[in-house]
């Protein structure tokens, strides 16, 4: 015997379909009001953040006088020769010396941060939450109360105004993060996957790296693209570390030193177009990488909370 079915009244064709009014005390009217409030701010932080930049690439193409009479107006001529002749000024070497150091820096960061983040997150021994606590309050540690004791440790090691200091330097200054970001990533990781590789033999080594480690590929995209970004930017470390110590030694300044550099050398004699040139360079490619890998940072950072 079938249960029995409950008759709906069809909605005649001629007749208007009543809505029910959005009260003012209705959840859907507050979710309308703070989702409207929140696109809002979002769009005003995407404007704080294009205008500065839109405006600093198109004083490069400018000159002095147009600068000086309309900092907001468009440039008469476009032409690259200003970015030809910052290149010429030492931008280019300064370029250059900032890849040397983060080829080396940023790949050796996540090879022993990741490293160091899977023994804290998969094995189990005395002392375990205590190096990992150590690792964690060295991202709480401010830089600038190291500087002194840093600068005499790798002058003892005579790496003053080398690559290899720099490089080093670097690795120890996003250890800390690296270590906590990829740390939470790999207790996400499924423990069936590294048990099922442990009972048909494989080595710790081996579990790591062609196992857990493609696994966290997407953390692995995320933390990589802070720890370049931050390796970048930085100044205060390369000031330090990257300063020729005699008349004879190369300067191997980076980046953001050779703007400073480029900004002292020309005085009183002022040439704008050419430092904005020079900061356009460095910044094209921090918005390159991000922009080309955003999604891979969006899931590296919303994978642990998915799954």
């Amino acid at each position: 015997m079938s249960a029995p079915t409950k008759e709906t009244t069809p909605v005649p064709a001629g007749r208007p379909v009543t809505k029910v009014p959005v009260r003012p005390g209705d959840r859907r009217s507050e979710g309308m009001v703070l989702n409207v409030f929140s696109h809002g701010f979002l769009a005003l932080w995407a404007l704080l953040i294009v205008l500065p930049l839109l405006w600093l690439v198109l004083s490069s193409f400018k000159t002095d006088a147009q600068i000086g009479g309309s900092a907001f107006g468009w440039p008469e001529h476009w032409t690259l020769d200003v970015f030809s002749r910052a290149w010429d000024k030492g931008i280019g070497d300064y370029f250059l010396n900032t890849l040397i150091v983060l080829v080396f820096s940023v790949p050796l960061t996540m090879l022993f941060g990741s490293m160091a983040a899977y023994v804290l997150a998969r094995y189990r021994f005395w002392g375990n939450r205590l190096l990992y606590y150590f690792f964690v309050a060295g991202a709480m540690f401010p830089v600038f109360l190291a500087l002194v004791p840093l600068f005499f440790m790798v002058k003892r090691l005579d790496m003053l105004n080398t690559y290899q200091g720099l490089v080093l330097v670097y690795i120890a200054y996003s250890m800390p993060f690296t270590v906590f970001f990829m740390h939470a990533f790999f207790r996400t990781l499924p423990t069936a996957v590294f048990e099922a590789a442990v009972l048909d033999g494989a080595s710790h080594t081996r579990t790591f790296f062609q196992v857990m480690l493609p696994m966290a590929k997407p953390g692995l995209i995320s933390v990589g693209i802070f720890n370049t970004l931050g390796q970048w930017n930085q100044f205060i470390l390369p000031t330090v570390l990257m300063q020729p110590q005699s008349g004879s030694d190369p300067e191997r300044y980076v980046l953001t030193q050779g703007l400073i550099q480029l900004q002292q050398q020309q005085g009183y004699a002022s040439d704008l177009p050419v430092l904005f040139a020079g900061v356009t360079i460095a910044m094209i490619p921090m918005l390159v990488v991000y922009l080309s890998f955003q999604r891979q940072v969006q899931a590296g950072l919303t994978s642990a909370t998915l799954k």
